[in-house]
Formats: C-alpha cells, sequence, structure tokens
C-alpha cells in the first residue's frame, strides 16, 4: 500500500496533520477518503470552506491555504497499528516539514495526534499556550473518524476556533 502525498507549500494559513492515511487514502490516493470520515463536512460546517469538498479535491485547499500531512506515512486500518518506531521517525519529519514551511496553524486532526508530536502527556481542545515550533500556533482539534463519539456539533464548534484565528 502506498503512502499519499503530502499537500504542502510555504506559509500556509493551516497545515492539517493527521495519524496517518486509511486504508482508502491509500488506495486513492487522497486524504480523508474513508466514506466515514467526517473531514470534510467539518470544514464546511466550520466556515473553514464555502462548500464540501470531496476527498478528490483535496488538492485544490492549496488555494485556500490549506495543507495536509500526516505524522505517519504508512496507511492503516486503525491508529494501533502504528509502531513506536514510525512516531519517532515521524514526529522528527513533521518538525522539519512545519521549520522549512512555515504554516500559521499547524492543526492536528485528533488530541492523540498532538501528543504523539509534543511527548506531552494531555493538551486541551484548541490553541495550545505553547507552540513546539516558534513562530506557528498548535491547534489540537478531535479526529474527523466516525469512530469519533463526540458529538458533530461539539467538534464543528471546536473547528470553527480556527476560523477565527486564520482571521487575525
Amino acid at each position: 500500500m502506498n503512502s499519499i502525498p503530502d499537500i504542502i507549500d510555504d506559509h500556509l494559513k493551516i497545515l492539517f496533520v493527521g495519524f496517518n492515511p486509511s486504508i482508502r487514502s491509500g488506495e486513492t490516493g487522497h486524504h480523508y477518503a474513508n466514506p466515514n470520515n467526517r473531514f470534510w463536512k467539518i470544514l464546511f460546517e466550520a466556515g473553514l470552506t464555502s462548500r464540501k469538498y470531496h476527498p478528490e479535491e483535496d488538492e485544490t485547499l492549496l488555494e485556500q491555504g490549506y495543507g495536509f500531512t500526516n505524522i505517519v506515512s504508512r496507511p492503516t486500518k486503525a491508529a494501533d497499528e502504528i509502531t513506536k518506531e514510525e512516531y519517532q521517525n515521524g514526529r522528527v519529519e513533521l518538525r522539519k516539514k512545519i521549520k522549512t514551511h512555515s504554516p500559521k496553524v499547524v492543526c492536528f486532526v485528533g488530541k492523540g495526534v498532538y501528543l504523539q508530536y509534543s511527548g506531552r502527556k494531555s493538551a486541551p481542545w484548541g490553541k495550545q499556550e505553547e507552540s513546539i515550533v516558534p513562530g506557528t500556533i498548535d491547534f489540537v482539534a478531535p479526529s474527523s473518524s466516525g469512530l469519533v463519539r463526540m458529538k458533530l456539533d461539539d467538534v464543528v464548534s471546536i473547528y470553527k476556533e480556527l476560523t477565527e484565528i486564520i482571521k487575525e
């Protein structure tokens, strides 16, 4: 199974960071391609996009200043299949990407993604007091997976905070 390419550029408004691609994303080559994943619906409902995009359109969001990457590039059925070594390597690579491309906000799509990246034991939802890479804003958002038990409205309300941050 192939990893999917990053969609990244310098000085993005938001770089979205997931755990790793789903099997479906690995098959299609597009981010958040699993039909049960609510990512594209959340972006629209939070006011980050003017309409609900489809995974095949992921690259077009560069024009809006949004990019996509993962802490681990190997597609899996579930995040619990990711090894400690993959997380260690991914953490180093992700920091390099953030330092190189200088996004305004790094949005971690799932608290677990941020905890793996930061090495911290806990984190609140939303903007973090201190970012790992100076000059960027670390933002922790709920996972968009259909397995997440939070109500969609609660998830969307956290993502709405991103809309305000990028307006600043």
